[in-house]
């Protein structure tokens, strides 16, 4: 008996297109594909979300202070002339961060195995590259998704069935985190 699913791919195809999909189900919450890839990234998907629930609060908040530019009502910043030259003012700000301990560092990095990076661009500035942002899929593992749950074990996902696709008779599914 196979341990996976070939899916008709090749393995490198395969393997991208899971990380493809688990991207998606964990940026998006739920995803419509067939139900063979279905029961193949819901494997993945539990394993990166009981790493996430087991490595929850394994970090410790620490303070620095940090140099941060000082800037003007309409968020330039403020220059000012010393020697003849234009130098921008700084302010001395505290900050509280998270920092990992090594075996929720560790896993974050496993998780960055597996997940591709993630740009969030706004509807309202669509197809230009001003305002975009990067998603932390990790951290966004770590603090939205793994407290919800953090007394269940396993079975974070949900599998149901939409009916046949219209072009190939494949089963299509609804895969979505409980």
């Amino acid at each position: 008996m196979a341990k996976y699913r070939k899916l008709g791919r090749t393995s490198s195809q395969r393997k991208a297109l899971l990380r493809n999909q688990v991207t998606a189900l964990i940026n998006h919450g739920k995803i419509v594909t067939t139900e063979a890839k279905a029961k193949e990234i819901r494997k993945t998907t539990e394993k990166l979300i009981a790493l996430a629930v087991k490595e929850k609060d394994n970090y410790e908040e620490i303070t620095v202070t940090a140099k941060v530019p000082r800037k003007d009502k309409d968020g330039k910043r403020i220059k000012e002339v010393v020697d003849g030259k234009k130098v921008t003012q700084y302010d001395q700000v505290e900050k509280k961060i998270k920092k990992d301990k090594p075996s929720r560092l560790h896993a974050r990095r496993e998780m960055l195995r597996v997940l591709y990076p993630v740009t969030e661009v706004p509807t309202e500035v669509a197809g230009k590259k001003k305002n975009t942002k990067k998603v932390d899929l990790p951290a966004k593992l770590f603090d939205e998704i793994a407290p919800k749950y953090a007394n269940r074990n396993g079975g974070y996902t949900r599998i149901v069935k939409i009916g046949p696709r219209k072009g190939d008779g494949a089963m299509e599914v609804l895969i979505e985190l409980v």
